[in-house]
């Protein structure tokens, strides 16, 4: 667990010197008057040269001279295998630092992050509307976030409602069409059942008439 705290601290502490390297390095990008005949670095290679210049910044503040210095009798007495021990010291804290690093890069998935960065900052170029900030006050922050979202909402229910009440009027239009369809039916088979019982009643007095008498 405190490794894996460390490592994060440690990754924190890079990320945020890649972006003091790459503020400047922009900043003065930006304020030539004529354009820039190289493309501004990624923030992946603008990481890794800050990196180097670290590492070399180390090895410059731990010069050989400042070890022969801290192990002078041994320096005296052994120079040249003082010089060996100094160079495998600085190979292998090199070594350490860089798979430290390297490290880092993997748990945070790095690459991917600079990547996405470096995609945000091209888009957010041709858009002319200014990036959100936030204003330091929780509750209107969440509200300017919010309020476009669910009045968005609001306009998007408000025409699915239209559409639900349109289409309920059609059907209830076409429901009232079928009864009185229904109605007109019933009156019709209504209608023809009377006449049939008058032809019917009709037909047998006819029949009446025509028998003789007893």
């Amino acid at each position: 667990m405190a490794a894996a705290n460390g490592r994060r601290w440690r990754g924190r502490w890079w990320l945020d010197m890649a972006a003091e390297r790459s503020g400047p390095e922009e900043a003065a990008a930006g304020g030539e008057d004529g354009p820039s005949v190289q493309a501004t670095p990624g923030r992946a290679e603008v990481f890794a040269t800050v990196v180097d210049t670290f590492l070399e910044k180390l090895v410059a503040a731990g010069s050989y001279q400042k070890f022969a210095n801290c192990y002078r009798c041994f320096y005296k007495l052994q120079p040249e295998v003082t010089r060996s021990i100094y160079d495998q010291f600085i190979s292998q804290l090199q070594t350490s630092v860089k798979d430290e690093i390297q490290e880092v890069k993997n748990e945070g998935n790095l690459e991917l992050l600079f990547n996405s960065l470096d995609k945000m900052v091209e888009e957010a170029k041709n858009q002319e509307e200014p990036a959100w900030r936030p204003s330091g006050i929780p509750e209107e922050d969440i509200r300017s976030a919010m309020v476009p979202y669910l009045l968005k909402h609001r306009s998007y229910l408000r025409k699915i409602l239209k559409e639900k009440e349109e289409e309920n009027r059609k059907v209830a239009e076409s429901v009232l069409a079928g009864r009185n369809r229904v109605g007109e039916l019933q009156q019709l088979i209504q209608a023809r059942k009377q006449a049939w019982q008058a032809i019917s009643k009709e037909q047998r007095e006819l029949i009446m008439t025509f028998k003789e008498p007893q």
